[in-house]
């Protein structure tokens, strides 16, 4: 017993000794008392520190010891504090103002004193790169969103209040409704390997863990590159190469930090048009190194004019062999877009532990860009009260407290309804159909109720599981469409489907680029309905599995009957007198067919904890997917035997400075006898109306065949022509140029050709095709912050009607 009890006592003792302490600190003037924000402190003889907070709070954790602490701040004289911690303890370090008058510089006409300095920093930047081949560092980073109102977490989703109303006006105060945690660790190596990982995080109520991915590495704006990629368009850094004859910059002031002089430079681009940086940089006498960097950006860089605030401030110090790394990186936002939605967000990193040229082997780098660790949500308050953090102001501390009681209540349907919701939560893990989708119109199934249960997210977020629900008033007939799929694998990438249904199909759904409320208001309206149906029932099973990182191969069976439909009412809210165009007749058949699928993706990914998700940080990227399709009857038991072979690549990438081009090529080629139904269509419009990725001069469902080749380009060219000639007007006004071009080769083969059904005459169905490849193009102009532009295509051949369409391009509809 004795034994036992001097074990624990050991245990106890060591446990103690163990034990990371919480030290506290403020940093102020000691002339005025003032807080003095964004102080560096340092502990001497180590990698370790942080930055004080606006505030100038600051939060380190220490095991006990004796310690000394570098605090400095620019414009004031740096002082040692020893410090002997035995305790959580705080304190306030006073530093004092020290000023530095600017020698006096003799300057001709013409030359400017800052540029000099700019040159040298240029320099400096490169020796630096140079010295820099790989490191590795720790990072705590704060996220916070602030609104008018509450944001609600109903599974999947977030939502916010958005409205015209007084609340969202420029006096309304925001309040933070969102706040998000995290310690990661990061790692580089030349030329451009980077990996970041997860390995704590914790977030309010109303935010989902998966969200929880906004690291300060991962976001943190690298001003030693030659460009910065802010708001997908790369800016010049102001210490760039090209700097000099970007930006202008003017000394405003010397100033002194840690015994050195630094000169504080205010910059702006030279041309008031052209998009970049606006604020103050802070450059080190003699060895010219970053000190500071405090900016915005100017109109041309804010799309829209969306942010009214933009502040980003970032400080650098020398970690080893003079190599200047950030130790911290701040932004804050704030917007009120139209009106509509006043919003804030703010992401408060720190950064330390540097690991500078450190051997990292090539191999650790893989397609993984961020990796969440399988523990870093199960940390708890032991953890995060020993672990490097920014401390929480007393604000952030009621944010947390309101928002977990807020969403401690459970909410149901009631609480989450909305008239103008197509969904509705009735708890986190299910939602059924909302108000506008319980209504739709066509001249089918005429007045349509429409209802659907939708079930995600069970079974550790693997099972998903839905059901749809219709019925048609003139064609009197139920539909059911019932679909789950279920996931499997650590990150959930490989995936089971199925799929049973008895339902109105479209004919030609792929390509049809409009959702069911544009056709039921053309419908109601002016007895437009430009979709044609047919009924299919029938089931299907697939399996997709992700083979390798960057391959993909699927298989799947499935089995349909499809028969035609009929116009069933001359119901129009308008237009009484008019008749609704007869339903095109469709081929009837049953078919049994397995597919093969397979997708190429370069991209690298990043795992949060339940999936493994691709993404894309502005670089290029290529795609590749295709399938076969094979139907058989005498091994399937299928009522046609043919064949289907399709290959799509998708490309994305800059052109020239922020213009970016889009473009997808589609190859498809058929033996056999292919159903009218299942050939493919060239993606066309209605009337007056334009879908990026169609063809503006076509209708839908006008062209179609079994052998086709497409090739569609949209170019975003943003405002970048405008600048090319100087059209600056059209600048102010946030004005931008997109570009499209679409090309087709479309035939049938004799097999398909065979089977096409009677027209809506009665006459034999004849197919149009393009053996000779049909081409438009045309171009868009619109303004940053609308969601629509108008559009001018031709055609370059095949002349008939619509050779000039004008139309508005409204992803909306």
């Amino acid at each position: 017993m004795k034994s036992l009890i001097i074990t624990l006592c050991v245990i106890i003792t060591i446990s103690l000794d163990a034990q990371q302490l919480i030290f506290k600190g403020k940093v102020s003037d000691k002339l005025t008392s003032q807080s003095l924000a964004y102080a560096n402190i340092r502990i001497a003889g180590t990698l370790s520190g942080t930055t004080a907070t606006v505030n100038g709070l600051f939060e380190l954790r220490l095991s006990k010891g004796n310690y000394k602490l570098i605090v400095s701040s620019i414009g004031f004289i740096s002082d040692t504090v020893s410090v002997s911690l035995f305790a959580n303890e705080s304190i306030e370090i006073f530093l004092s103002p020290t000023p530095v008058n600017m020698p006096e510089v003799t300057v001709f006409p013409g030359e400017n004193p800052a540029v000099e300095i700019l040159r040298r920093a240029i320099e400096a930047k490169h020796d630096r790169n140079y010295k820099l081949n790989s490191y590795v560092f720790r990072a705590y980073t704060k996220g916070l969103i602030r609104s008018v109102n509450d944001i609600s977490s109903t599974g999947r989703s977030v939502s916010v209040g958005v409205g015209s109303n007084s609340s969202q006006n420029d006096s309304a105060k925001l309040k933070i409704s969102g706040i998000i945690e995290n310690e990661s660790i990061g790692y580089f190596k030349k030329p451009d390997n980077y990996k970041e990982e997860i390995i704590a995080r914790k977030q309010s109520a109303n935010t989902s863990s998966t969200m929880n991915l906004f690291t300060g590495g991962r976001l943190i704006q690298n001003f030693y590159s030659e460009d910065v990629n802010f708001l997908n368009r790369k800016l010049p850094s102001p210490i760039s190469d090209g700097a000099l004859y970007y930006y202008y910059y003017l000394i405003e002031d010397t100033l002194a930090m840690d015994r050195q002089t630094v000169f504080k430079i205010n910059f702006e681009p030279i041309n008031r048009v052209d998009p970049g940086f606006v604020g103050t940089i802070y450059i080190a006498d003699k060895n010219y190194n970053l000190v500071k960097i405090e900016t915005g950006l100017n109109d041309p860089a804010n799309p829209g004019k969306i942010f009214k605030k933009i502040n980003i401030i970032q400080q650098f110090t020398p970690i080893k062999d003079e190599i200047v790394m950030p130790i911290d990186y701040r932004i804050s936002v704030e917007g009120n877009p139209l009106g509509l939605f006043k919003f804030g967000a703010e992401l408060n990193s720190i950064f330390y532990n540097y690991q500078i040229n450190d051997e990292l082997k090539s191999d650790f780098f893989d397609m993984t860009a961020i990796k969440v660790k399988s523990d870093a949500d199960k940390k708890d308050s032991t953890y995060w009260l020993s672990t490097q953090t920014i401390p929480n102001t007393d604000e952030e501390i009621t944010a947390y407290k309101r928002i977990d009681s807020v969403e401690a209540v459970t909410k149901g349907f009631a609480e989450n309804f909305s008239l103008l919701s197509t969904s509705i939560a009735v708890n986190k893990n299910l939602s059924v159909t909302g108000p506008l989708g319980l209504y739709s119109f066509n001249r089918v199934e005429g007045h349509t109720l429409n209802f659907g249960i939708n079930s995600y997210d069970l079974l550790d977020k693997r099972f998903n599981l839905r059901t749809d629900i219709s019925y048609g008033f003139n064609d009197e007939k139920f539909k059911v469409d019932l679909g789950g799929n279920f996931y499997l694998g650590e990150y959930r990438t490989n995936n089971l489907t199925f799929r049973a249904f008895s339902r109105l199909s479209d004919l030609f759904s792929e390509s049809i680029r409009y959702n069911r409320f544009t056709s039921s208001l053309t419908s109601l309206i002016t007895k437009y309905d430009f979709r044609d149906y047919y009924y299919s029932k029938g089931f299907s099973v697939g399996f997709w599995a992700q083979a390798f990182p960057v391959l993909g191969l699927g298989i799947g069976f499935s089995n349909r009957t499809d028969n035609n439909a009929n116009v069933n009412t001359d119901f129009s809210v308008l237009q009484r007198d008019k008749v609704y165009l007869p339903v095109q007749p469709i081929y009837e058949t049953k078919v049994n067919a397995v597919t093969l699928n397979f997708q190429l993706d370069f991209r690298k990914y990043f795992e949060d904890g339940y999936y493994r998700r691709r993404i894309n940080f502005g670089e290029a990227y290529w795609g590749i997917n295709g399938s076969v399709t094979i139907s058989n009857s005498e091994i399937l038991k299928s009522s046609l035997d043919y064949q289907t072979y399709r290959i799509q690549l998708n490309g994305n990438f800059s052109t020239f400075a922020s213009a970016r081009m889009n473009l997808t090529i589609t190859g498809q080629f058929s033996h056999g006898s292919v159903p009218y139904q299942l050939l493919f269509a060239l993606p066309g419009n209605i009337s007056g109306i334009g879908q990026s990725f169609t063809f503006r001069t076509l209708k839908t469902g006008e062209i179609f065949g079994d052998r086709i080749a497409v090739l569609s380009i949209e170019h975003n060219f943003n405002d970048e022509i405008f600048r090319l000639l100087h059209l600056n007007f059209l600048i102010d006004w946030q004005m931008n140029l997109t570009g499209h071009f679409n090309a087709a080769f479309v035939e049938n083969s004799s097999g398909s050709n065979s089977i096409l059904p009677l027209d809506r005459n009665g006459n034999k169905l004849q197919a149009e095709e393009f053996k000779t490849p049909f081409a438009e193009i045309g171009f868009g102009i619109g303004q940053a912050l609308f969601p629509f532009k108008l559009e001018f295509t031709w055609k370059l051949n095949h002349l008939n009607q619509n050779n000039f369409v004008l139309g508005l391009n409204i992803p909306l509809l």
